[in-house]
């Protein structure tokens, strides 16, 4: 779906910056970014979009202050407590220490060292992702290997649909039907877990346009 026009405009580089460090917690995002996407699903499954401010930035026309807020000029950075941090799997974490809400991060030990294996693993399905766009319109053996991964991984804790039992934002939803290939085939558990993440508020709050979303990661990746 498209976003709602309550939405903060994006910024581009005819936009003037922020104040800086004038006591407001901003979130530096893109509405298309998935690394981005994932704080943003944490931000508000935690309950903090009245407390966090959404700064959106455009991937293609950023602003040329931008590099000064964080040099390394990427999507995701906090800033908070007159700092700038980056990196979404650390903010992640950031955002659970630092703000209340509902706890992202298990606190069983087994599931907790699972949610770390995950999340290690987020980056690896990202690129495959990006490979199989560069490909034919069939998958390649990676791609259906990585789902099949996601489908046993959703069967390590059967208390629920989601990779942890109940819903976390610690896995980032980049589970895309890309091209025409049905991810959910054979995968009952991978389809249940996008029929109940469809379903929650905080993640339905980040969702884009798939069209658009998919010519975005071309664009990025790919040069197309």
């Amino acid at each position: 779906m498209a976003k709602p026009e309550t939405l903060p405009p994006v910024l581009d580089s005819t936009s003037q910056q922020p104040p800086l460090f004038d006591g407001t917690i901003r979130l530096y995002t893109a509405y298309p970014c998935p690394y981005a996407q994932r704080v943003w699903v944490a931000l508000n499954y935690k309950g903090l979009q009245n407390i966090i401010q959404l700064v959106p930035i455009s991937l293609t026309d950023k602003p040329t202050w931008y590099k000064d807020v964080y040099p390394p000029n990427k999507v995701p950075a906090l800033e908070h407590n007159n700092e700038i941090k980056g990196e979404s799997l650390d903010l992640l974490k950031y955002l659970d220490t630092h703000f209340e809400g509902p706890k992202l991060f298990p606190d069983d030990p087994a599931k907790k060292e699972f949610a770390e294996e995950m999340l290690a693993y987020a980056g690896t399905f990202c690129g495959t992702a990006v490979l199989h766009l560069k490909g034919g319109p069939e998958p390649n053996s990676e791609m259906i290997a990585d789902f099949d991964k996601l489908e046993e991984a959703l069967s390590k804790f059967d208390d629920g649909p989601f990779f942890l039992g109940q819903f976390s934002a610690r896995y980032q939803p980049l589970a895309l039907e890309l091209k025409n290939y049905d991810i959910t085939s054979g995968r009952p558990k991978l389809a249940a877990w996008i029929e109940e993440l469809n379903k929650i508020d905080a993640y339905k709050q980040t969702k884009w346009d798939i069209n658009e979303l998919t010519a975005g990661i071309k664009r990025r990746y790919l040069g197309l």
